[in-house]
Protein backbone atom coordinates (compact mmCIF):
# COMPACT_ATOMS: atom_id res chain seq x y z
CA UNK A 1 0.00 0.00 0.00
CA UNK A 2 1.29 3.32 -0.54
CA UNK A 3 -0.40 6.89 0.11
CA UNK A 4 -1.52 9.35 -2.31
CA UNK A 5 1.03 11.88 -0.85
CA UNK A 6 3.85 9.47 -1.35
CA UNK A 7 2.89 9.30 -5.20
CA UNK A 8 2.76 13.05 -5.53
CA UNK A 9 6.22 13.31 -3.17
CA UNK A 10 7.69 11.09 -5.96
CA UNK A 11 5.81 11.79 -9.34
CA UNK A 12 4.63 15.31 -9.00
CA UNK A 13 1.22 16.37 -9.29
CA UNK A 14 -1.18 17.62 -6.70
CA UNK A 15 -4.03 15.80 -4.18
CA UNK A 16 -7.46 17.05 -3.94
CA UNK A 17 -10.19 15.81 -1.47
CA UNK A 18 -10.88 15.55 2.20
CA UNK A 19 -7.44 13.99 3.59
CA UNK A 20 -6.38 12.93 0.03
CA UNK A 21 -2.86 12.83 0.60
CA UNK A 22 -3.36 9.84 3.96
CA UNK A 23 -5.37 7.55 1.28
CA UNK A 24 -3.80 4.29 0.57
CA UNK A 25 -3.92 2.76 -2.70
CA UNK A 26 -2.56 -0.84 -4.07
CA UNK A 27 -2.48 -0.71 -7.67
CA UNK A 28 -4.39 0.18 -10.81
CA UNK A 29 -7.91 -0.49 -11.89
CA UNK A 30 -10.37 0.98 -14.50
CA UNK A 31 -12.72 3.45 -12.90
CA UNK A 32 -16.07 0.56 -13.66
CA UNK A 33 -14.52 -2.18 -11.80
CA UNK A 34 -12.28 0.06 -9.16
CA UNK A 35 -12.56 -0.71 -5.62
CA UNK A 36 -11.68 0.92 -2.32
CA UNK A 37 -7.95 0.33 -2.56
CA UNK A 38 -7.45 0.68 -6.13
CA UNK A 39 -6.07 4.18 -7.82
CA UNK A 40 -7.50 4.86 -11.15
CA UNK A 41 -7.75 7.45 -13.71
CA UNK A 42 -9.48 9.29 -16.47
CA UNK A 43 -7.63 10.19 -19.67
CA UNK A 44 -10.64 10.77 -22.16
CA UNK A 45 -13.98 12.82 -22.04
CA UNK A 46 -16.23 9.78 -23.20
CA UNK A 47 -15.57 8.40 -19.68
CA UNK A 48 -16.43 11.02 -17.66
CA UNK A 49 -20.33 8.45 -16.49
CA UNK A 50 -18.03 6.10 -15.01
CA UNK A 51 -15.91 9.01 -13.12
CA UNK A 52 -19.20 9.76 -11.18
CA UNK A 53 -19.98 5.98 -10.08
CA UNK A 54 -16.75 4.71 -9.65
CA UNK A 55 -15.71 3.53 -6.66
CA UNK A 56 -12.06 3.63 -6.46
CA UNK A 57 -9.86 4.89 -3.39
CA UNK A 58 -8.54 7.90 -5.93
CA UNK A 59 -8.45 9.00 -9.39
CA UNK A 60 -5.78 10.84 -11.49
CA UNK A 61 -7.30 13.27 -13.99
CA UNK A 62 -6.98 16.96 -15.42
CA UNK A 63 -8.33 19.72 -13.77
CA UNK A 64 -10.66 20.15 -15.84
CA UNK A 65 -12.59 16.80 -15.33
CA UNK A 66 -12.27 17.83 -11.08
CA UNK A 67 -15.81 18.92 -10.71
CA UNK A 68 -17.23 15.38 -11.79
CA UNK A 69 -15.02 13.63 -9.48
CA UNK A 70 -16.66 11.94 -6.44
CA UNK A 71 -13.75 10.40 -4.50
CA UNK A 72 -10.17 12.11 -3.81
CA UNK A 73 -7.69 12.57 -6.68
CA UNK A 74 -4.52 13.35 -8.04
CA UNK A 75 -4.11 16.29 -10.39
CA UNK A 76 -1.88 16.75 -13.34
CA UNK A 77 -1.87 18.10 -17.08
CA UNK A 78 -1.76 14.55 -18.47
CA UNK A 79 -3.40 11.86 -16.73
CA UNK A 80 -2.16 8.68 -19.04
CA UNK A 81 1.53 9.99 -18.69
CA UNK A 82 1.34 10.43 -15.10
CA UNK A 83 -0.82 6.82 -14.75
CA UNK A 84 2.24 5.29 -17.01
CA UNK A 85 4.95 7.11 -14.53
CA UNK A 86 3.21 5.91 -11.50
CA UNK A 87 2.16 1.99 -13.15
CA UNK A 88 6.10 1.85 -14.04
CA UNK A 89 7.00 2.96 -10.85
CA UNK A 90 5.60 1.35 -8.05
CA UNK A 91 3.10 -1.50 -9.60
CA UNK A 92 4.58 -2.97 -12.74
CA UNK A 93 4.86 -7.07 -12.73
CA UNK A 94 8.62 -8.10 -11.48
CA UNK A 95 11.03 -8.25 -13.66
CA UNK A 96 12.16 -11.92 -14.59
CA UNK A 97 15.07 -13.26 -12.88
CA UNK A 98 18.85 -12.59 -14.70
CA UNK A 99 20.50 -15.44 -15.88
CA UNK A 100 19.65 -17.96 -18.53
CA UNK A 101 16.85 -20.55 -19.03
CA UNK A 102 18.47 -24.40 -18.95
CA UNK A 103 16.26 -24.82 -22.21
CA UNK A 104 17.72 -22.07 -23.66
CA UNK A 105 20.18 -22.41 -26.52
CA UNK A 106 23.18 -19.62 -26.26
CA UNK A 107 26.09 -19.54 -28.72
CA UNK A 108 27.10 -15.74 -27.83
CA UNK A 109 28.24 -14.32 -25.05
CA UNK A 110 25.27 -12.86 -22.41
CA UNK A 111 25.66 -10.00 -20.24
CA UNK A 112 25.19 -11.25 -16.41
CA UNK A 113 21.92 -8.57 -16.12
CA UNK A 114 20.23 -10.35 -19.07
CA UNK A 115 17.30 -11.96 -18.87
CA UNK A 116 16.69 -15.10 -21.06
CA UNK A 117 13.39 -17.01 -21.08
CA UNK A 118 12.72 -20.90 -21.97
CA UNK A 119 13.70 -22.22 -25.54
CA UNK A 120 15.44 -18.86 -26.78
CA UNK A 121 17.43 -19.42 -29.51
CA UNK A 122 20.52 -17.02 -29.66
CA UNK A 123 23.05 -17.41 -33.04
CA UNK A 124 26.83 -17.11 -32.71
CA UNK A 125 27.97 -13.42 -32.71
CA UNK A 126 25.20 -12.05 -31.32
CA UNK A 127 25.57 -8.88 -29.19
CA UNK A 128 23.22 -8.35 -26.65
CA UNK A 129 22.75 -4.91 -24.23
CA UNK A 130 22.75 -4.84 -20.50
CA UNK A 131 19.23 -5.15 -18.58
CA UNK A 132 17.86 -6.94 -21.94
CA UNK A 133 14.86 -9.12 -21.09
CA UNK A 134 14.72 -11.52 -23.92
CA UNK A 135 11.12 -13.98 -23.44
CA UNK A 136 9.87 -17.59 -24.11
CA UNK A 137 10.59 -19.50 -27.69
CA UNK A 138 13.04 -16.05 -29.02
CA UNK A 139 14.99 -16.32 -32.39
CA UNK A 140 17.86 -14.08 -32.80
CA UNK A 141 19.84 -15.11 -35.98
CA UNK A 142 23.41 -15.07 -35.94
CA UNK A 143 25.43 -11.79 -36.21
CA UNK A 144 22.45 -9.22 -34.75
CA UNK A 145 22.71 -6.70 -32.46
CA UNK A 146 20.31 -5.65 -29.17
CA UNK A 147 20.95 -2.38 -26.78
CA UNK A 148 20.60 -2.49 -23.24
CA UNK A 149 17.30 -2.39 -21.61
CA UNK A 150 15.48 -3.94 -24.79
CA UNK A 151 12.47 -6.45 -24.43
CA UNK A 152 11.40 -9.15 -26.47
CA UNK A 153 8.19 -10.85 -26.28
CA UNK A 154 7.43 -14.67 -27.14
CA UNK A 155 7.51 -15.92 -30.74
CA UNK A 156 9.71 -13.07 -31.97
CA UNK A 157 12.35 -13.57 -34.93
CA UNK A 158 14.85 -11.25 -35.55
CA UNK A 159 17.35 -11.39 -38.50
CA UNK A 160 15.45 -14.25 -40.46
CA UNK A 161 16.65 -14.06 -44.32
CA UNK A 162 14.64 -11.06 -45.82
CA UNK A 163 12.34 -11.81 -49.01
CA UNK A 164 15.18 -10.89 -51.68
CA UNK A 165 14.64 -13.46 -54.77
CA UNK A 166 15.43 -12.81 -58.56
CA UNK A 167 13.46 -14.09 -61.16
CA UNK A 168 15.48 -15.65 -64.58
CA UNK A 169 14.67 -16.35 -68.17
CA UNK A 170 12.38 -19.45 -67.44
CA UNK A 171 10.86 -17.82 -64.51
CA UNK A 172 12.17 -19.56 -62.05
CA UNK A 173 12.92 -17.53 -58.39
CA UNK A 174 16.79 -17.24 -57.56
CA UNK A 175 17.82 -16.51 -53.95
CA UNK A 176 19.28 -12.93 -53.13
CA UNK A 177 22.08 -13.65 -50.25
CA UNK A 178 20.99 -12.08 -47.60
CA UNK A 179 24.05 -10.88 -45.75
CA UNK A 180 23.19 -7.99 -43.49
CA UNK A 181 22.48 -7.59 -39.80
CA UNK A 182 19.55 -6.60 -37.66
CA UNK A 183 20.78 -3.67 -35.24
CA UNK A 184 18.14 -2.62 -32.44
CA UNK A 185 19.12 0.50 -30.06
CA UNK A 186 18.54 0.55 -26.61
CA UNK A 187 15.00 0.63 -24.54
CA UNK A 188 13.06 -1.05 -27.89
CA UNK A 189 10.11 -3.13 -26.87
CA UNK A 190 9.44 -6.18 -29.62
CA UNK A 191 5.58 -7.29 -29.22
CA UNK A 192 4.92 -11.14 -29.82
CA UNK A 193 5.30 -12.97 -32.94
CA UNK A 194 6.97 -9.62 -34.48
CA UNK A 195 9.43 -10.68 -37.37
CA UNK A 196 12.41 -8.28 -38.21
CA UNK A 197 14.60 -9.37 -41.40
CA UNK A 198 18.13 -9.00 -41.54
CA UNK A 199 19.21 -6.66 -44.10
CA UNK A 200 20.31 -7.98 -48.03
CA UNK A 201 23.51 -6.28 -48.43
CA UNK A 202 23.04 -3.04 -45.58
CA UNK A 203 21.68 -3.89 -42.30
CA UNK A 204 18.25 -3.89 -40.79
CA UNK A 205 18.02 -0.35 -38.39
CA UNK A 206 15.95 -0.09 -35.01
CA UNK A 207 16.83 3.02 -33.41
CA UNK A 208 16.61 3.88 -29.90
CA UNK A 209 13.01 3.29 -27.54
CA UNK A 210 11.07 2.02 -31.12
CA UNK A 211 8.09 0.41 -29.84
CA UNK A 212 6.38 -2.35 -31.82
CA UNK A 213 3.22 -4.32 -31.18
CA UNK A 214 2.13 -8.29 -32.01
CA UNK A 215 2.58 -9.53 -35.30
CA UNK A 216 4.64 -6.62 -36.96
CA UNK A 217 6.16 -8.21 -40.18
CA UNK A 218 9.67 -5.23 -40.72
CA UNK A 219 11.53 -6.37 -44.34
CA UNK A 220 14.97 -6.27 -44.89
CA UNK A 221 16.85 -3.03 -45.44
CA UNK A 222 14.03 -1.11 -43.16
CA UNK A 223 15.00 2.00 -40.94
CA UNK A 224 13.10 2.93 -38.24
CA UNK A 225 13.75 6.24 -36.36
CA UNK A 226 14.14 6.95 -32.76
CA UNK A 227 10.59 6.67 -30.66
CA UNK A 228 8.81 5.72 -33.35
CA UNK A 229 5.28 3.31 -31.92
CA UNK A 230 3.47 0.62 -34.26
CA UNK A 231 -0.08 -1.09 -33.30
CA UNK A 232 -0.28 -4.98 -34.18
CA UNK A 233 -0.35 -6.32 -37.64
CA UNK A 234 1.49 -3.59 -39.39
CA UNK A 235 3.54 -3.92 -42.84
CA UNK A 236 6.63 -2.85 -43.98
CA UNK A 237 8.14 -3.81 -47.15
CA UNK A 238 11.78 -3.65 -47.72
CA UNK A 239 13.87 -0.25 -47.83
CA UNK A 240 11.03 1.50 -46.36
CA UNK A 241 13.00 4.52 -44.20
CA UNK A 242 10.29 5.20 -41.22
CA UNK A 243 11.41 9.02 -39.20
CA UNK A 244 11.50 9.46 -35.50
CA UNK A 245 8.58 9.88 -33.16
CA UNK A 246 6.24 8.51 -36.20
CA UNK A 247 3.24 6.21 -35.36
CA UNK A 248 1.58 3.57 -37.17
CA UNK A 249 -2.40 2.59 -36.66
CA UNK A 250 -2.45 -0.87 -36.86
CA UNK A 251 -3.37 -2.86 -39.61
CA UNK A 252 -1.23 -0.29 -42.26
CA UNK A 253 1.09 -1.41 -45.13
CA UNK A 254 3.65 0.45 -46.17
CA UNK A 255 5.33 0.03 -49.25
CA UNK A 256 8.83 -0.46 -50.28
CA UNK A 257 11.55 1.85 -50.96
CA UNK A 258 9.34 4.68 -49.53
CA UNK A 259 10.51 7.58 -46.91
CA UNK A 260 8.44 8.62 -44.48
CA UNK A 261 9.42 12.13 -42.48
CA UNK A 262 10.06 12.54 -38.47
CA UNK A 263 6.64 12.69 -36.77
CA UNK A 264 4.18 11.57 -39.66
CA UNK A 265 1.64 9.60 -38.03
CA UNK A 266 -0.41 7.17 -39.99
CA UNK A 267 -3.95 6.04 -38.92
CA UNK A 268 -5.27 2.13 -38.50
CA UNK A 269 -5.54 0.51 -42.34
CA UNK A 270 -3.89 2.69 -44.26
CA UNK A 271 -1.86 1.98 -47.20
CA UNK A 272 0.88 4.10 -47.91
CA UNK A 273 1.73 3.87 -51.56
CA UNK A 274 3.88 6.94 -51.75
CA UNK A 275 6.84 9.38 -49.61
CA UNK A 276 5.53 11.54 -47.07
CA UNK A 277 7.68 14.42 -46.80
CA UNK A 278 6.17 16.48 -44.25
CA UNK A 279 4.98 15.82 -40.95
CA UNK A 280 1.11 15.48 -39.88
CA UNK A 281 -1.67 12.76 -39.91
CA UNK A 282 -2.53 10.66 -42.76
CA UNK A 283 -5.45 8.43 -43.43
CA UNK A 284 -6.82 6.31 -46.75
CA UNK A 285 -8.17 3.16 -47.56
CA UNK A 286 -8.83 1.81 -51.20
CA UNK A 287 -11.16 0.00 -52.82
CA UNK A 288 -9.39 -3.13 -54.41
CA UNK A 289 -9.85 -2.98 -58.35
CA UNK A 290 -8.02 -4.04 -61.28
CA UNK A 291 -4.47 -2.79 -60.77
CA UNK A 292 -5.04 -0.41 -64.36
CA UNK A 293 -8.38 0.62 -62.94
CA UNK A 294 -6.89 1.35 -59.67
CA UNK A 295 -4.19 3.49 -60.57
CA UNK A 296 -6.66 5.76 -63.18
CA UNK A 297 -9.32 5.97 -60.29
CA UNK A 298 -6.06 6.69 -57.59
CA UNK A 299 -5.10 9.14 -60.06
CA UNK A 300 -8.14 11.28 -60.08
CA UNK A 301 -9.19 10.86 -56.00
CA UNK A 302 -5.84 12.92 -55.85
CA UNK A 303 -7.53 15.90 -57.37
CA UNK A 304 -11.26 15.31 -56.05
CA UNK A 305 -10.98 18.64 -53.97
CA UNK A 306 -9.65 20.25 -56.90
CA UNK A 307 -12.52 18.79 -58.94
CA UNK A 308 -14.67 19.78 -56.05
CA UNK A 309 -14.39 23.26 -56.48
CA UNK A 310 -14.34 23.60 -59.95
CA UNK A 311 -18.01 21.78 -60.47
CA UNK A 312 -19.14 24.47 -57.53
CA UNK A 313 -17.63 27.12 -59.71
CA UNK A 314 -19.52 25.54 -62.74
CA UNK A 315 -22.83 25.52 -60.85
CA UNK A 316 -22.74 28.84 -59.53
CA UNK A 317 -22.37 30.29 -63.39
CA UNK A 318 -24.91 27.94 -64.10
CA UNK A 319 -27.26 29.02 -61.71
CA UNK A 320 -26.54 32.98 -62.73
CA UNK A 321 -27.32 32.04 -66.50
CA UNK A 322 -30.75 30.85 -66.01
CA UNK A 323 -31.72 33.87 -63.47
CA UNK A 324 -30.65 35.51 -66.70
CA UNK A 325 -32.78 33.64 -68.87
Amino acid sequence: MVTLSEITARFGGHCVGENAGAVQVSGFRPLESAGPEDLSFLTHPKYRDQLLITRAAAVILAPEALPDCPVPAIVTSNPYLYFARVANGLFAAPRPAAGIHPSAVVESPIPASASIGPNVWIGAHVEIGEEAVIHANVSIYPGCRLGARVLVHSGVVIGSDGFGFAKDEEGAWIKIPQTGRVIIGDDVEIGANTTIDRGALEDTVIEAGVKLDNQIQVAHNVKIGAHTAMAGCVGIAGSAKIGRRCTVGGGSIILGHLILADDVHISAGTLVGKSITTPGTYTGTVPFLEHGDWRKNFARLRHLEAMTDKIRALETRLAELEKKT
